[in-house]
């Protein structure tokens, strides 16, 4: 029978649930459990596709092309297990699905609820997972904190959810804040009694309790934590700040938060975690013996979370290359042709994000230019990669007005066109080009030496696409199409033949990078930085 950890938070919100449950899921697997993760959100979009990058930071993709919250990221990188539709619900999805059912007919008549419909249908999403048998473990996590109005069917769900599955089915992980106060110079449980007190008044009492600090927490503290919240002392877990996020698995074998939950479970402990592989990463990491500085170019910079995916897979690329990449976030409106040089020349590698929309998308043509005509290693993601090929049309094709029409819808040279399918669209959620397609790779070019294979699956998220009518032209002049689609031909990837590393991908590298799999195209990005630095100093 599938088990089911919840993961609640109480205090205040971004004390790190999607972490904690990545890392508990991380050293269930590594014991031999097989584990998936999901996240229930409760905002009312049907999911985070529509949302601005400012609101949510990035969108996540999976393989079976749902736009999905950033913690799947997460879930994905630490496991290196793919996630899906069922990973992520949200009360926009929920309502809907119960609404759906309403006009049907499927409630005969009855008045509908939150208790039991919204609540039932919230329940039937927490077990699609673990009905697949595919599971052990099923860790649930819910946003939002406790005591939010719009979470209250969420955590009415659990409580029900765990009364129906039976004791040692269903535990409660609480995770919460022991803030330290300066002028007192001492921690205070305080704000932790009263999350779980209010936990309590919903009718849930946590099995345990992980508590986010700044300092380490002394038996004293643990054992006043455990006499008002009703749970053991080896149930109050320390979950120190930590320097790296990959470090918190580690932290969370020390507490034998594990062994803990097993405990709970009545699962039998096995082995202990295999965690070796990840010991290996980190020392990687935390061990360079160089660095880069990367530019990322892209329009949210001010909110990093908006290319989490992208940053996490700099880590992973970094750590193999056993350098320390650093990343300078550069706006794009910020970037005209007579300040690239000084905004980009001592940069050792360029990254172009993906975006939607013409804000900043010159300034993202402009740093193209000068790092192709200076031989700066460059990398471009799907707009990144578009806005690539509008440079080449313009500077070295002679294409004055060469254009996505994204931007011009009356652009003479339309280089970067509307997919066909993509034309009768009118709704915005959901209806991109989403999820996992096939590429075919050219013998010989930078992007097959970096896949070291012919046929790869990317992740694509976009309405747009290189204009096929313009390929010949590109390719005479010397940018080649690399990778391609092979049912629709669509272009997937882009480089220079006459420069140390200029690629550019239509699909999502970024999505795929995990730990245990850096991404090829990351990792060559950085060996070329690498390279291009010790030009620079020699």
């Amino acid at each position: 029978m599938t088990k089911y950890i919840f993961v609640t938070g109480g205090v205040t919100s971004s004390l790190g649930k999607g972490i904690i449950s990545a890392s508990l899921a991380k050293l269930l697997q590594a014991r031999g459990y097989r584990v998936t993760i999901q996240k229930f959100d409760p905002y009312i979009n049907i999911d985070p596709g529509t949302l601005n990058p400012y609101e949510h930071g990035e969108c996540y993709v999976t393989e079976d092309g749902a736009e999905t919250d950033l913690d799947l990221g997460h879930y994905e990188r630490f496991l290196n297990v793919p996630t899906s539709q069922a990973n992520n619900i949200t009360t926009g999805r929920i309502y809907q699905n119960v609404i759906n059912k309403e006009r049907q007919g499927e409630y005969l008549g009855k008045t509908v609820q939150v208790v039991p419909h919204i609540t039932d249908e919230i329940k039937r999403n927490m077990r699609i997972l673990g009905d697949t048998g595919e599971f052990d473990i099923v860790i649930t996590e819910l946003g939002g904190t406790v005591g939010d109005i719009e979470s209250l069917p969420f955590v009415e769900a659990v409580r029900q959810f765990k009364w129906e599955a039976g004791a040692n089915n269903a535990i409660v992980i609480h995770l919460t804040l022991v803030p330290y106060l300066a002028a007192a110079g001492e921690l205070k449980t305080k704000p932790t009694q009263h999350s779980v007190k209010m936990l309590l008044e919903y009718g849930i009492q946590p099995d345990i309790l992980v508590c986010r600090t700044e300092h380490h927490i002394n038996m004293d503290i643990r054992k006043k934590i455990a006499l008002f919240c009703n749970v053991n002392v080896n149930a109050v877990i320390e979950s120190m700040d930590a320097s790296s996020i990959y470090s918190v698995p580690l932290l969370m074998m020390k507490e034998q938060l594990d062994k803990t939950v097993l405990s709970k479970l009545k699962l039998p402990q096995k082995n202990e975690p295999d965690m070796e592989s990840w010991k290996d990463f980190l020392g990687r990491l935390k061990n360079p013996t160089a660095d880069v500085t990367i530019g990322l170019i892209g329009k949210y910079v001010e909110l990093p979370d908006a290319y989490k995916s992208i940053i996490e897979s700099f880590i992973h690329a970094g750590a193999k290359n056993e350098c320390k990449v650093k990343i300078e976030y550069i706006h794009s409106e910020e970037i005209y042709p007579d300040n690239a040089a000084e905004k980009l020349s001592h940069l050792d590698g360029v990254l172009v994000a993906p975006g939607f929309g013409s804000r900043g998308i010159e300034g993202k043509i402009d740093s193209i230019r000068y790092v192709r005509e200076n031989e700066v290693p460059f990398f471009g993601i799907c707009l990144g990669m578009q806005c690539a090929v509008i440079e080449y049309g313009r500077n070295v094709l002679g294409l004055k007005t060469a254009n996505t029409t994204e931007i011009d819808v009356e652009t003479v040279d339309p280089v970067i066109n509307m997919m066909e399918d993509q034309k009768t669209v009118t709704s915005k959620g959901g209806t991109m080009r989403l999820g996992s397609y096939p590429c075919d790779l050219k013998k010989g070019t930078k992007a097959f030496n970096a896949y070291g294979k012919a046929h790869i699956n990317e992740r694509h998220r976009h309405r747009y696409e290189f204009n096929n009518a313009y390929l010949k032209q590109y390719e005479e002049a010397g940018m080649i199409a690399s990778g391609i689609n092979p049912d629709s031909k669509l272009v997937e990837i882009i480089e220079l033949k006459n420069h140390p590393f200029f690629v550019g991908g239509q699909f999502h590298p970024e999505l795929k990078s995990t730990v245990a799999n850096p991404h090829p195209l990351f990792v060559k990005f950085v060996a070329a930085a690498m390279e291009y630095a010790k030009k620079k100093t020699n």
